[in-house]
This record gives structure tokens, sequence and C-alpha cells, in this order.
């Protein structure tokens, strides 16, 4: 194991899940205030980043131990694909919306919340975002097995 490596890794990981949570957030925001640019309506606008953050330290609160599991999963595995994080993200959204404090209410097309969709494109945006800045270098610190033919 590279201490270097593993150090650099980890501050990646905490920033990349932050600024998930934080562009999922503002993501959640735009959608439900439709604020387009600041100079339009600089309250609304305000209102839109206020709103983001509140959501996103939300998120963080309710997402932090199944990320934690699918960070750790894709760091041992060493898993870089895109599609592994955009999954992890979206299903982890997905779970949290399903298992939210309304679970038991009325549900729309197909069995599912009505929301599902939006929940399922903020997990995805937030899973993009963490690949872009520490998925893309899971598991860089671990060592290599040596190839047994290269002895």
């Amino acid at each position: 194991m590279d201490g270097g490596k593993f150090l650099l890794q980890l501050l990646k990981i905490v920033a990349g899940f932050v600024l998930a949570l934080i562009a999922s957030g503002l993501f959640l925001a735009w959608g439900f205030f439709q604020a387009a640019h600041p100079g339009e309506n600089p309250v609304a606008f305000g209102a839109m980043i206020g709103t983001g953050l509140v959501a996103a330290s939300v998120a963080g609160a309710a997402a932090m131990l199944p990320a934690g599991i699918a960070i750790a999963i894709a760091e041992f595995a060493r898993l870089k694909g895109i599609v592994f994080h955009l999954a992890a993200g979206g299903g982890i959204a997905f779970l949290i919306w399903t298992l939210g404090p309304e679970a038991g209410a009325e549900t729309g097309a197909g069995g599912v919340r009505p929301g599902s969709v939006v929940a399922l494109a903020a997990g995805f945006f937030a899973g993009l975002v963490y690949w872009i800045i520490a998925g893309r270098t899971s598991g860089c610190w671990l060592q290599r097995p040596i190839d047994p033919r290269s002895v």
C-alpha cells in the first residue's frame, strides 16, 4: 500500500462525496424553483442556492452509510468504471426516496412514488460528480498483485 496515494485518495473521496451531495441538492432545488438566472430574480436564485445546500446536508445524512459501503466496495475491488458509480448513486437515491418518511403514501404509475424519476436523476448526477473527482482512481493506492509469470 502506498501511503501517499492512500491519503490523496481519502481526500478525493471526502471532497467527491461532499461535492456530489451539493450537486445533487442544487439539481433538486433548481428543478423546484426553476430559477434561470440571478439577474432575473435574485431572491429566488438565493433561495434556490440555500435550499440546495440544505437538501445536500439532509441527503448526506441519509446517504452516508450506503454511500460509504459503495465507496469501500469500489475502492477494494478497484471499480473505476462510470457505470458502477452512476448505478450506485441512482440506487442509493432511489433507496432513500423509497424508504422516506412518506413511504406508505399513494403511489403513481407502476407502483412507485411520484418523484422517483427525479430522485434517480439526482442520484445519477451525484454518482457522475463523485466519479469525476474520486471514482476514476478507485483503488489506486492498493498494491498490484505479483504476476507469477513475471517471476
